[in-house]
Order: structure tokens, then C-alpha cells, then sequence
């Protein structure tokens, strides 16, 4: 049982790795939706398996055997194991939930500050111009949703690039990019292991609105000076107030992105499939060992409670 609770812990290091081949095998849509199902599934795995480890150690306690109805002792591996394993995910599930905590409440402050900026200004359309110097433009999720750019970014581009900016952002809102970097950040709060992934995913994010930019002014030349003369503008201005999870074209590593629109349209690769069963296989060992593991371990419980024979 103890030796099962292990694989979800250990599964989440292989992730990083198969999450940087795969944006480079697969259309950065496919990618956004894979790494996100499989860091969900891998997170939600090792959570349940910390919990179960940590309810493994408490259950060793006399004090709360008793209260258990246990008329046999529990039946695991030697205390010299399971107990600092209970106190070590004790320890990490306490840190996770603390990050969480703060991040989010930092995140929701931060959103409900750009929210009520945007709706305090008039709006054409979904898009939102707020008077500053500093060169800012991002996609704004809520209802309804917004685009909102500064006259700082406006004035640090031509026409033709500011169409190419707002593709790029409504891309985002379309797509409801905020919501995979939403569950990116939760997953990474669950496992030191994820927190690499995020960064990916983001990523994958901004890829698939740069496709979507260029298929929607048929230029990729022009996408990818808009998107560098955009993020160049934004290198010099103050850290934006905005929520993380608020997209922005001037995110990520932006040379990347910029080789990428300006690189030819490749076919998809054959290794494209190897790299999503990859993944697949991390999401199913994953679930799967955690799964046996919290039955192993349930049934153990039903034992020493004398309701299963041993």
C-alpha cells in the first residue's frame, strides 16, 4: 500500500520533461489541452496520496485508533517508514494549502482591482483604453469580457500592429486561456514537481493566440513584429497590477514566439502521437497507483475495524 502511495509522488518530476516535448510536437491548441488534463490528473493523484499517507500515520495513534473502533492494530509497514512519511506529507500538503491560499487571495485582489478599473471606463465594443504611460494590454476575463490596453501601448504601435494586438487578446477570451492558467497554478500549488508546467502552459497559451492573430490578418511577419514591438514597449514599463491569470501578449519568452510565427507552418510530426501517449501514460500511472493505493488502504481500515477478514 505504502510502496503504491509513492508512484503519484514521483510521477509529477517525469512531467516537465514530456510537457516541453510536447509543445514542440503538437499544435499549440492540442498542447494547451493535453498538458492541462494530464497536470490536473497528476495533481489530483498525488494529493490523494498525500492524504492518504497523512491519514495512514494518524491512524497509528492510539488515541485516534480508538476513536476508529479498531479491535486490531493497522496493518502497514514498519513505524520507522510510515511515520515519517505521514509527518513529511503533514508538511507538504500544510505548504500547498498555504501557497494556494495566499496566491489566490493575491490573485482575486488583483482581479477585482482590474475589473472595476475596466468597468469604471467607457468601452467600445470589448475593448477598454485606460489612460497611462505605461505600455500594458491584456485579455480580461468576466462578464463581459474585456480587452484592456493602456494609451502607452497604443502609442507604442502602428494601426496595422494594434489590430494584430487585439486578435491576439480576444484569442484569449475566445479561447478561455485564463481558465487552463487558473488550473496550471492550482496544480503546481499541489506538487513542487508541476511547478516547471506552468510556465509551459502559459506558453501554449500565448502560441495558440499568435495562431490565431496571424490566421486573422493573414500575416505572420506582421503578427510576430506586432507581438516583439509589443513586448519590447512593455520590457521598460512598471510591473502591471494585473491578475495572473489575465493573458497578455507580452508574456513568456516572446523570442520564441516570434521564431515560431516566423518559421514555416510544420506538418504535424510523427512523434506528435509517442509524445501524447506519454503523457497519457504519466496521467494513467498516476491515477491508477493512487487509486489502488486509497482502496489498499481503505480496506486495511475495514480490517483492523474487523469488518473484512484479514
Amino acid at each position: 500500500m505504502t510502496a503504491l502511495l509513492l508512484i503519484p509522488l514521483l510521477v509529477p518530476f517525469a512531467v516537465p520533461a514530456a510537457a516541453r516535448r510536447c509543445l514542440d510536437r503538437l499544435t499549440p491548441v492540442a498542447a494547451l489541452w493535453a498538458l492541462t488534463l494530464t497536470v490536473l490528473v497528476v495533481a489530483g493523484s498525488s494529493v490523494a496520496a498525500l492524504g492518504a499517507l497523512v491519514l495512514t500515520g494518524l491512524l497509528k495513534l492510539p488515541f485516534l485508533a480508538g476513536l476508529g473502533d479498531f479491535v486490531r492494530p493497522l496493518r502497514t509497514p514498519s513505524d520507522l517508514v510510515v511515520l515519517p512519511l505521514a509527518t513529511a506529507a503533514t508538511g507538504l500538503l500544510t505548504l500547498g494549502a498555504g501557497t494556494l491560499v495566499r496566491s489566490a487571495l493575491r490573485q482575486l485582489r488583483a482581479f477585482r482591482a482590474a475589473r472595476t478599473e475596466a468597468d469604471g471606463r467607457p468601452a467600445a465594443g470589448d475593448l477598454c483604453v485606460i489612460e497611462s504611460p505605461h505600455p500594458d494590454a491584456y485579455a480580461l476575463p468576466g462578464r463581459p469580457h474585456r480587452i484592456v490596453v493602456t494609451t502607452g501601448m497604443l502609442r507604442s504601435l502602428g494601426a496595422d500592429e494594434r489590430e494584430v494586438l487585439f486578435a491576439h487578446e480576444r484569442a484569449h477570451n475566445a479561447g478561455g486561456h485564463h481558465r487552463f492558467l487558473v488550473l496550471a497554478e492550482l496544480a503546481a500549488h499541489c506538487h513542487p514537481g508541476l511547478r516547471p508546467v506552468r510556465a509551459v502552459i502559459a506558453l501554449a497559451a500565448e502560441r495558440a493566440a499568435d495562431e490565431a492573430a496571424a490566421a486573422v490578418v493573414g500575416d505572420r511577419r506582421l503578427t510576430a513584429r506586432a507581438i516583439a514591438r509589443a513586448a519590447l514597449a512593455s520590457s521598460s514599463a512598471a510591473r502591471s497590477g494585473r491578475p495572473d491569470f489575465a493573458p497578455a501578449a507580452t508574456t513568456g519568452p516572446v523570442p520564441q514566439r516570434v521564431a515560431a510565427l516566423l518559421a514555416a507552418p510544420r506538418p504535424p510530426r510523427r512523434a506528435a502521437p509517442w509524445i501524447a501517449l506519454l503523457l497519457a501514460a504519466c496521467a494513467t500511472a498516476s491515477a491508477g497507483t493512487a487509486a489502488t493505493g486509497v482502496l489498499a488502504f481503505h480496506h486495511e481500515v475495514e480490517v483492523a475495524q474487523g469488518e473484512e477478514p484479514r
